[in-house]
């Protein structure tokens, strides 16, 4: 039997520290920018992260899949329990940019379902986390923690949106709630706005990989939300594919 307590707060320590090697180079003159094959970015700050994070991860015996590390054949991994799954440095425009939009995301899998979640935000110093044992709670600036907790709407007043990958799909599902606010977020943070219940509804109709999503929607998990496929509606994203590469989704708490 595992102890999630204990390995949330492995995983809280573990994203703390990444923030701060990240936030070294983020007040640097030098973010080492290059191109992976697939022409996203990676910075310095990705892989100082990335070191970090599987230095401390490394102590639980679990396997870590992560964004930057060596890539893990399905052969290899289609057999784990338990795993780690890693991103960290999600949001790596948002970086560059410097708008302080991005997030440290760190996710314990059973199988295919994340059962813990850690997101930090270095810049905006805000901490998530949650695990299907003891609830969510967010602390910001190392403030008390605050529980996170179904606000329950019948309505959609607020929707949260991509701000770098804004589809004309998901320009339509908006354009059918004339009324709701559009709020545009880098990185997981926006489905940590439906987790606090900022916003009713995250609709991402362009393509994610499974490490973008699976720390927050352990989060979402662990307050009794829902990210869901879409069109499908009633499938939950699923952890540990052959590939990849996540279907389009919907984020809901109701």
């Amino acid at each position: 039997m595992i102890d999630l307590k204990n390995l949330t707060d492995l995983a809280k320590e573990a994203s703390l520290a990444a923030g701060a090697e990240i936030l070294k180079i983020y007040n640097s003159l030098d973010f080492g920018v290059e191109s992976k094959s697939d022409d996203s970015p990676l910075t310095k700050a990705d892989k100082a992260a990335h070191q970090v994070i599987v230095e401390a991860l490394s102590k639980t015996n679990f396997p870590i899949l992560s964004e930057e590390g060596r890539d893990i054949s399905y052969e290899e991994r289609k057999s784990y329990d338990y795993f780690w799954m890693v991103d960290p440095l999600d949001g790596t425009k948002e970086f560059i940019k410097k708008n302080g939009e991005f997030t440290v995301n760190i996710a314990l899998i059973k199988k295919d379902k994340p059962v813990m979640g850690v997101v930090y935000a270095p810049v905006l110093d805000w901490l998530y986390w949650g695990n299907e044992s003891d609830g969510a709670l967010k602390s910001e600036k190392g403030s008390v923690p605050v529980k996170l907790e179904i606000k329950d709407s019948d309505s959609i007043n607020t929707i949260v949106a991509s701000r770098s990958h804004l589809s004309q799909e998901t320009k339509e599902f908006i354009d059918q709630y004339q009324d709701a606010e559009v709020i545009s977020m880098g990185s997981s943070l926006k489905l940590m706005l439906v987790a606090e219940g900022k916003a009713q509804v995250y609709p991402r109709f362009a393509p994610t990989m499974e490490w973008d999503t699976a720390a927050a929607h352990g989060i979402i998990n662990a307050i009794g939300g829902k990210v869901n496929r879409y069109p499908d509606g009633s499938e939950s994203l699923i952890y540990n594919k052959e590939d990849l590469l996540n279907p389009w989704f919907i984020c809901r708490i109701a």
